[in-house]
């Protein structure tokens, strides 16, 4: 029997913890708060009601878990995915990271290192 191999299309790994996040959406002044679905070093899953675009900027705030302080990024809406069929279900939603404040880098990737390494 011949082996499938599945080409990885991702460049990082990505793992399937639960971060909480707060976002503001673009042109608002309203903040949104949900839970990721994976995270990496370069970027996040979420499930979103929210209308968002492809390429649009999202001020997102991570609250990492045993860290006194929350994590501030800027992130580009990468890609939506609806996760049903209906019109109004919620979409996936892919934010890569394109700025991560310079005092908060050393927290993110410590906690990114504790969870692979534990």
């Amino acid at each position: 029997m011949a082996k499938q191999i599945i080409e990885e299309r991702r460049r990082y790994l990505r793992l399937n913890v639960p971060v909480e996040i707060e976002y503001a959406l673009p042109s608002s002044d309203r903040r949104c708060s949900t839970t990721t679905k994976d995270i990496s070093a370069f970027g996040i899953k979420f499930l979103s009601q929210d209308k968002l675009q492809v390429n649009a900027l999202l001020e997102i705030t991570l609250r990492l878990p045993n860290t006194q302080n929350p994590v501030h990024v800027t992130g580009r809406v990468a890609w939506l995915k609806r996760a049903g069929s209906e019109d109004n279900s919620p979409c996936d939603i892919g934010i890569e990271f394109v700025k991560i404040e310079e005092d908060n880098k050393n927290t993110f990737l410590k906690y990114l290192c504790d969870v692979i390494y534990g």
